[in-house]
This record gives C-alpha cells, structure tokens and sequence, in this order.
C-alpha cells in the first residue's frame, strides 16, 4: 500500500528526472556555433601565380580530383593525375585552361576553376623603395592605389624628389616605367597622380639634386 509520503517522493523524484532529462535535450539540441570560415580575399583576374602561392584546384563533378595544394618553389603544381604542372607566372585561368587540357586524357570534358585561396608570391606585392620614411614590400589588395602605398610607407622622405618619381611595371615580360608626380599627390592633392597599382609593381622614389 502506498503512503501519502512515499507518494509525494515518487512524484519529487519523477519531476526531477523528467527536469534532467529536458537539460540533456537542450544540450544535445544546442551545440555551440562552430568558428566560420573566413573566406580569402580574391584577387584580380590578372594576377600572377607564383611561388608559396595557395590554390584550390576545383574539378566540377570529380570531387575526388579536386584539391588545395602549394605552388613549389620550382613553379609548378602537382593534382590527382596532373603531375608538375607549371603555374607560376600564369594567371589562374590560364593554368585552369592548361589542366584541363591535361586532364581531357582520363575526364570527359573536364571543367576546372583554380581560385588563390593564399597569394603569398613576391609577384602579389607592391615594392616602395627610395626616399619614403619605410622602404618595403606590401601586400597587394584589389583597388590599391599609389597613394595607399605611399601612405603604408610612412610617406615621402625628407629628401625625397616625389615629383620625379616613376612606377616600374612588367607587362607582357616587358620593363615599363611611368612618371609619377608623388610631392603633387601628397601635397596639391592632384589625383590624376594616384594611378592604380598591379601586383609586382615597384614604386621608386629618388633622391633630390642638390
């Protein structure tokens, strides 16, 4: 026979395990938001691949083919089926024409995208050398300008001859130099000066003539 007070245990405990049970859901139910992935910044279409660069070789429909992997110091990639293949110097979809082209021995019509997941290559800075505060190399981001750059650097120095100042850029495996009037820029403000910048250029700032 049941008590009134082994009645009103029952009921205590059977509350309690019904309250621990409810906890357990919502732990279980609830887990902690896992850290997202921040994606890389992308590059512009014609940056050049070159070496310690990351890239994620996507092959559509071939999970098994697609893969992250390091541009080597010679140069060159190796993927599922695909060994040393050369990337540096190329853009990114220029060597996904190549693997494709590589790859059309064993896939029908394969399609790949190559993205720069890390651009870590000297061919992704920009090089401020001369008469600026801090000569160095940047990091090239889309949109950066000759005014970014100098800025990064501190600015020009206090011998600085910025209006006799010239951007040297590679192009097409060519040496070219343009005139840039930097003490303009920085001090008149003339922002016809403040020429967009490509990954691998080198700003140079002379010394002025006394």
């Amino acid at each position: 026979m049941i008590t009134l007070k082994r009645l009103k245990l029952l009921r205590f405990f059977g509350a309690s395990i019904v309250l621990c049970g409810a906890c357990v859901s919502l732990a279980v139910a609830d887990p902690p938001p896992p850290n997202p992935v921040q994606p890389s910044k992308a590059v512009s279409a014609d940056y050049l691949i070159g070496p310690g660069d990351s890239l994620q070789v996507f092959v559509w429909r071939n999970p098994d083919l697609t893969v992250t992997v390091p541009v080597r110091p010679d140069g060159k990639i190796s993927t599922p089926l695909v060994e040393d293949m050369v990337a540096v110097g190329k853009t990114p979809s220029k060597l996904a024409r190549d693997i494709e082209k590589a790859l059309s021995v064993y896939v029908k019509s394969p399609q790949v995208n190559v993205i720069v997941t890390i651009p870590a290559s000297v061919f992704s800075q920009i090089k401020v050398i001369g008469q600026v505060v801090h000569p160095q190399a940047l990091p090239y981001r889309e949109g950066m300008t000759v005014l970014d750059a100098v800025l990064a650097v501190g600015g020009l120095g206090q011998f600085a001859a910025g209006n006799r100042a010239r951007l040297v850029r590679v192009v097409n495996g060519k040496s070219q130099e343009i005139n840039i009037k930097l003490e303009s820029l920085v001090n008149s403000g003339d922002m016809k000066q403040n020429l967009a910048l490509k990954p691998g250029d080198v700003l140079v700032v002379p010394e002025t003539r006394f």
